[in-house]
């Protein structure tokens, strides 16, 4: 309960901090030079790097970019470059909505399918609060469609592709508000949302409310990913020395899609100093940490997450898209604030900010000695209570146990419970009771299960085939995710089930031909 009261108070209190209450810090002398060295390895001319930017207190303390830009055309990465943010750009999507329930157009606890008649009726009500704090139960759909054969850069999705898939799921990962699992699917239906209740097409309306007041002049939403954006970098995968285009073809936006430069990151986390868009009432509501219905305090806010990093209050977040990676994290008490946007999917958003932030902080305040919960750890496997997925422990184990669970503990949702499973020998006999043939609707995909060479084999069309490997009881680690075999009473196998951190249960039924 400490830890959670904590989390408690750090929401409420802590996170619109005035200049003057702020620790005073200032940029070291040799800043520049630590920073260079920070991102050195992306300092090129012959592959793809960075742009980061730093500010204390609203004042430019670093402004400085590393590699290329397009390697094609030989232009060299600038600090106003224009990258893609990822998720970062889930927090303008939320400011959106808190914009307009400002206004009184909307109130977060309103039901989704008040404004998406579209979506299925789950029982128990998913609100736009869930939306915002990924407390939805709402499955990702890109997640669904990776599932299906079909990841986010091999189709072009759009906007309406989100809502047809998310008007196909049956189930949802669990009822409102009882759990967090990451979902871009929540800030897909967000972005429509403002449109639905705003009139205005998503881009102008933030353009408007958001983007021009903070002078924000070089942001806009890759709503259309055919538009020449000037000065956009292009976002590259590098592999075992190879270098290769991966850009995000695709409309959707919302969950992500913000093109972008850390100068005009740094702009926007200023406004949580100044409060000139929005407010101070809104800025606290988007800071404001969720809360499920047991009870538990989660990191996630609006779009924000609200965590620790040694032993200094962060608000941050992350972001990667095809080849895209970004971070923006904010010190409020130091009134620092860091933006790192890359073109490289060699590049660690988080890990450079983190660096980055380092130089300008100093040394870390004493932390806190861990303390542990009492326990006897036994050693074995574990199945995770949310996605099926295993864990398989040492007798050193500094996790948490309870009897035969153990809760593998998380500042962002306090923690995930284990179940001890037994491990699996599967005999050729117990392999080829399973094999056949396995569809589902909601993905729109049949798969075809055979015994190969003595291991179980999924075909996808298609040409996909994904090895099975066996775990516990008919279930079985894939790429697609943990696979388990459905068995009715009588022990006769009537479906599958695919599991992964963003779908929990997908179902599938047996075919019989």
């Amino acid at each position: 309960m400490l830890g959670r009261m904590k989390i408690s108070v750090l929401a409420c209190a802590l996170l619109l901090v005035p200049a003057l209450l702020a620790q005073k810090i200032a940029a070291p002398a040799d800043a520049r030079d630590r920073v260079d060295r920070i991102f050195a390895r992306f300092h090129r001319a012959d592959g793809p790097g960075c742009a980061v930017g730093a500010s204390i207190a609203g004042d430019s303390a670093l402004s400085a970019a590393y590699g290329m830009a397009d390697l094609e055309h030989d232009v060299a990465l600038r600090p106003d470059s224009i990258f893609e943010a990822g998720s970062v750009s889930k927090q303008f999507t939320a400011a959106a909505v808190l914009l307009l329930a400002q206004q009184g157009r909307l109130a977060l606890d309103d039901a989704v399918r008040k404004y998406f008649p579209e979506l299925p009726d789950y029982g128990a009500q998913l609100t736009i609060r869930h939306l915002l704090n990924h407390t939805s139960g709402l499955r990702d759909w890109g997640s669904v469609e990776a599932i299906a054969g079909w990841p986010r850069t091999t189709r072009a999705y759009t906007q309406a592709h989100v809502l047809d898939i998310l008007s196909r799921q049956r189930a949802l990962n669990y009822p409102p508000g009882a759990e967090y699992s990451y979902s871009n699917s929540g800030y897909n239906l967000a972005a429509m949302l403002v449109e639905r209740v705003s009139g205005k097409p998503f881009a102008a309306f933030t353009r408007e409310a958001i983007f021009a007041p903070l002078g924000m002049s070089s942001t806009s939403w890759r709503d259309d990913f055919h538009r020449i954006v000037k000065g956009r970098a292009i976002a590259y995968s590098e592999n075992g020395g190879t270098v290769r285009q991966l850009m995000p073809f695709e409309d959707v936006h919302g969950n992500g899609g913000l093109l972008t430069t850390v100068g005009d990151l740094l702009k926007w986390n200023q406004n949580f100093t100044t409060a000139a868009v929005g407010g101070r009432a809104l800025l606290e509501q988007q800071v404001q940490q969720a809360k499920l219905t047991d009870g538990r305090t989660i990191a996630y806010a609006a779009g924000l997450m609200v965590l620790h990093y040694k032993g200094r209050n962060e608000v941050s977040h992350s972001g990667t898209t095809a080849a895209y990676n970004a971070w923006l994290g904010r010190y409020p008490d130091q009134g620092l604030s860091v933006a790192v946007l890359c073109n490289s999917s060699a590049a660690n958003g988080m890990q450079l900010g983190h660096a980055v932030a380092d130089v300008f902080l100093g040394e870390a305040p004493a932390a806190a000695t861990a303390t542990q919960s009492a326990g006897a750890a036994t050693p074995g496997m574990y199945r995770s209570s949310r996605d099926q997925s295993v864990l398989r422990v040492a007798a050193d184990s500094r996790n948490e146990f309870s009897g035969a669970r153990m809760r593998v503990r998380s500042e962002m949702d306090g923690g995930t419970w284990y179940e001890r499973v037994e491990p699996w020998t599967a005999t050729p006999a117990d392999l080829a009771s399973l094999a056949g043939e396995y569809s589902s609707d909601e993905a729109e995909v049949t798969l075809r299960v055979a015994l190969e060479h003595a291991q179980l084999v999924i075909h996808r069309r298609p040409d996909a085939s994904i090895v099975l490997t066996p775990t516990y009881k008919d279930a079985f680690n894939s790429s697609l995710g943990v696979v388990r075999f459905l068995r009715d009473s009588a022990g006769k196998v009537t479906g599958l089930s695919v599991s992964e951190s963003r779908v929990w249960d997908l179902r599938f039924r047996s075919v019989v031909r």
